[in-house]
């Protein structure tokens, strides 16, 4: 080892010097310069930051994210409030078209209703009307013999039989029934039959100068036409 003192040796070219300055400079780095180095490579490892600028960064994030779904979630309530409305909106259109077909349904019940009554009247008043002429022809021969007696004098005022053919009379005009054909009437072929005529004289028009047998109607319908001689004008 070289001597300190020697004075050949000069300190700043002693290689030993050299390399234990160097040596000591390498191994003995700055606790700054070894924080900046950790620091460095938690960054590079992927390892969160510590301190404000990592809790900064997360809120940001956190905002960002936060922000990005609002309108998401916006759009979909938005949507489904729409879908819901629109449902509401088909089903009241279709209570109003079951509505309206019910209402339908229901009027033309009550139409046909109100025809099968008025039917089921009118065929009522026909069958009782053909109920009774039919009973007031069926007695009409009974009526063509009371009228022969009264002609012959066979029913007297006060006599029993007078009584009879009276109320007889009285019970058939209640139904309608109404005897017609007298002389000096106009002749007429759709009430009248005409057995006899003879020239007159005495008429202008065709007149009914007998007659043979009286004729009964019911109201418009003739149940027989009264047989008549008819005088005609010369």
């Amino acid at each position: 080892m070289a001597n300190e003192n020697d004075p050949r040796v000069d300190p700043q070219e002693d290689p030993e010097n050299e390399a234990n300055t160097q040596g000591e400079g390498a191994q003995a780095p700055s606790p700054a310069g070894d924080e900046e180095i950790i620091e460095a490579e938690v960054v590079d490892d992927g390892t969160p930051a510590v301190g404000g600028d990592a809790h900064d960064a997360e809120a940001e994030t956190g905002e960002e994210a936060s922000g990005d779904a609002d309108p998401a979630v916006d759009d979909g309530d938005a949507l489904a409030q729409a879908e819901a409305i629109l449902e509401e909106e088909g089903s009241k259109s279709e209570a109003e078209v079951l509505a309206e077909e019910r209402l339908v349904d229901l009027q033309r019940l009550q139409a046909e209703y109100v025809n099968y009554r008025r039917r089921v009247e009118r065929d009522r008043d026909v069958a009782r009307e053909t109920a009774v002429i039919s009973v007031l022809n069926s007695l009409l021969p009974v009526l063509d013999d009371i009228e022969a007696a009264r002609q012959h004098g066979d029913l007297e005022e006060g006599s029993p039989f007078a009584s009879i053919s009276k109320k007889l009379d009285s019970i058939l005009g209640q139904h309608g029934l109404v005897r017609y054909g007298e002389v000096g009437a106009e002749f007429d072929p759709n009430v009248h039959e005409a057995l006899l005529q003879q020239p007159s004289p005495e008429v202008e028009v065709e007149t009914v100068s007998h007659v043979l047998r009286a004729g009964y109607r019911s109201g418009d319908r003739i149940l027989r036409a009264a047989q008549v001689g008819v005088s005609v004008p010369e």
